[in-house]
């Protein structure tokens, strides 16, 4: 097979998000929560390995006439932010005007961020919260804090995108990519595994669900608080 066919399938692979995500949106419609996740899990997993195969066979020199990093951020937007507002929103978990405040909050900063020319770091890790919604509405789902605390990180994380702040990319971001990488993986297995079952309160995964999430959050401040020695 030639490398430019090879460099559109990857295109072609990375645009099968968009159908994960009206399955996602469709299921949510219905209010099976359950099954929209698995799909954004299934997104959640194709964005993950794209973006290393674009790299290999050169995507942009290859299949230049499509932009991937622009159809990957349509489909981030979809995935990662409209979506899940939407869940969070029609469910009922956050009641009256605090799923209005959530959805607005959401989609306009994230609206803003997607945006910003300086969303990337030296590193390839991501200045600012990246807009990870999806992860953290999941994990509103399988634990249902009190309303209160699902309020605050929702307002949190959104100023923290115009912030400073580090965030790692679990698969381009080098250092500790040893540790961070699997704990991605392991935090998509619980994630797919707490949908599956419905998100029953007493399933493991809401076990890994909390620490990993707590990982991924915070490692990216964790090294700017403590840089690698140059050399």
């Amino acid at each position: 097979m030639k490398l430019r066919h090879q460099a559109l399938l990857v295109h072609l692979l990375t645009a099968t998000g968009s159908v994960f995500a009206m399955l996602a949106l469709l299921a949510a419609a219905m209010g099976d929560w359950a099954v929209m996740y698995l799909w954004l899990v299934v997104a959640f997993a194709v964005d993950g390995v794209d973006g290393p195969l674009a790299r290999r066979y050169q995507v942009r020199v290859n299949a230049a006439r499509f932009d991937g990093v622009l159809l990957d951020l349509i489909i981030d937007y979809l995935t990662y932010v409209f979506i899940p507002a939407f869940a969070l929103f029609q469910s009922g978990l956050l009641p009256g005007w605090t799923g209005w405040y959530s959805i607005i909050v959401i989609t306009y900063a994230s609206a803003m961020y997607f945006a910003d020319t300086r969303m990337k770091t030296d590193d390839y890790s991501f200045e600012g919260f990246p807009g990870c919604w999806n992860m953290l509405v999941l994990v509103f789902f399988a634990v249902e804090p009190p309303i209160w605390v699902m309020v605050a990180l929702i307002a949190a994380l959104a100023v923290a995108m115009f912030l400073p702040l580090k965030f790692v990319h679990p698969v381009r971001t080098a250092r500790w990519r040893w540790l961070t990488l699997p704990i991605a993986l392991v935090w998509t297995i619980a994630a797919g595994w707490a949908a599956w079952v419905e998100f029953h309160p007493e399933t493991w995964a809401t076990w890994i669900l909390i620490p990993s999430s707590i990982y991924l959050l915070g490692v990216g401040i964790v090294q700017q608080l403590w840089p690698a020695k140059a050399g």
